[in-house]
């Protein structure tokens, strides 16, 4: 998602972002995805070693966060494969940056 598509402020897209790569099942998944290309959830499942549903889950918060994409295929005999790749993205964590960052935060964690 790029910047002019993407409604979350720059310090509420960051902090997305980091709240989806808090996880060691998300950190896989952008691993294998970025090594091996985009996939599918079953081969993905698979490859990573969880179930699907909770591949699901995890790729779905990746998603939200704008660090992976999704494209539904149909294969040669009919089925409905759900293809996921990562996006190209970089997370620039200087003390500026964040601090830039949590001036535009619309995220109030007191509600």
């Amino acid at each position: 998602m790029s910047d002019e598509t993407n409604p979350l402020t720059t310090g509420d897209r960051l902090l997305a972002q980091l709240s989806a790569l808090a996880n060691p099942h998300r950190l896989r998944v952008i691993a294998t995805l970025a090594s091996g290309g985009r996939n599918y959830i079953s081969q993905l499942a698979r490859e990573i070693g969880i179930s699907r549903p909770l591949l699901h889950l995890h790729l779905q918060k990746l998603e939200e966060a704008g660090l992976v994409t999704s494209q539904l295929e149909l294969s040669q005999d009919g089925k409905a494969l759900n293809y996921f790749e990562v996006t190209a993205f970089a997370l620039d964590l200087t003390p500026a940056a964040i601090a830039r960052a949590a001036q535009s935060l619309t995220i109030n964690p007191d509600k």
